[in-house]
């Protein structure tokens, strides 16, 4: 009986690529593995075809001499013998029809005991539980998975619980609840160790790393371990000076003196305000920055005082500029 062209088999044009020939076999290996179709003899011959095919194409000394001379170029000669370092499936392992199959092609180089890297085989038979060489793989780790969240400024601040949802691999959700660590920044990365994915057959789950990103806030901005408000005081609150009440992130109020003759823009600190200590950082400050609020409409009398207040008290802020 005539043999089929090899480039037939693979379902590939004569000027197919490397990466074309593997890609066709890998798909037709996918389709034929006795794994797949245990018992059904014409899966098996065409899986053994399609080896073939794959051993003679994938070799470019073997195809240049198949486009030149055909099956005849291969004649008395082993065309699928096991090339160097590689391993084979033998007849203790495959169905009957498959001894001697070489393997090695998948393989990035043996290692001890036959045992070998992942590459092509990986991705064809991976699915099929986990074998390799013909043996059913042992304990494997959980998969490390990653997730992301969005919290609150003061939780990120301050620390505190949260809860996540999860999305498991299996199409279940879970409600996972968290600790955000105090001083915690936008961007940060939490490991938790064994709340990946499920481990099996009795090996550890894998972690879970979750990113975090945090919300801003409406009156507080944080520069590392130190908090920033403006905070909006009265002209004569600036003039005269004054002792108002200054709300903190963690939901309480300070007194802070404002001092006579204070200008708009200028800062003052509020020590151990700020960010919670955590690792090896002190508690960071609170700096509450001066905001001059004025009057958009005054009546006529203010007007006249406010006039007399600048004849008075003459100012020249621009100077030098």
């Amino acid at each position: 009986m005539a043999q089929r062209d090899y480039y037939e088999i693979l379902g590939v044009p004569r000027d197919a690529t490397a990466d074309q020939v593997k890609k066709a076999y890998r798909n037709l290996a996918r389709q034929h593995h006795p794994d797949v179709n245990p018992g059904d003899k014409t899966s098996e011959a065409k899986f053994k075809e399609a080896q073939s095919a794959y051993d003679i194409l994938s070799d470019p000394e073997k195809r240049k001499r198949y486009d030149a001379y055909g099956h005849a170029g291969f004649e008395g000669m082993g065309a699928a013998g096991p090339r160097s370092g590689g391993s084979e499936w033998s007849a203790r392992q495959a169905p009957p029809g498959y001894e001697n199959v070489d393997f090695s092609q998948f393989f990035g180089g043996g290692t001890e005991e036959g045992e070998a890297g992942g590459g092509l085989f990986d991705e064809i038979f991976g699915r099929f539980g986990g074998a390799r060489g013909g043996r059913r793989a042992g304990p494997q780790r959980g998969a490390d998975l990653e997730a992301s969240i969005t919290i609150p400024f003061a939780t990120a601040v301050l620390g505190g619980p949260t809860t996540i949802d999860l999305a498991r691999e299996d199409g279940s959700r879970e409600s996972l609840e968290i600790k955000i660590p105090p001083g915690t920044e936008s961007g940060k990365k939490l490991r938790l160790k064994g709340r990946g994915g499920k481990g099996e057959k009795g090996a550890p789950n894998g972690d879970l790393t979750i990113t975090v990103t945090t919300q801003p806030d409406p009156r507080f901005e944080r520069d590392h371990s130190n908090l920033r408000i403006n905070l909006p005081i009265t002209i004569d609150e600036a003039v005269l000076g004054a002792r108002i009440e200054v709300p903190t992130l963690a939901g309480t109020t300070v007194t802070l003196s404002v001092p006579a003759g204070s200008s708009c823009g200028q800062k003052l600190r509020v020590r151990g305000k700020g960010v919670p200590a955590h690792g090896n950082q002190p508690d960071g400050d609170l700096f509450v920055v001066l905001k001059i609020v004025v009057p958009k409409n005054v009546d006529e009398e203010s007007r006249q005082l406010i006039q007399e207040f600048a004849r008075r008290n003459p100012m020249h802020p621009r100077e030098g500029l």
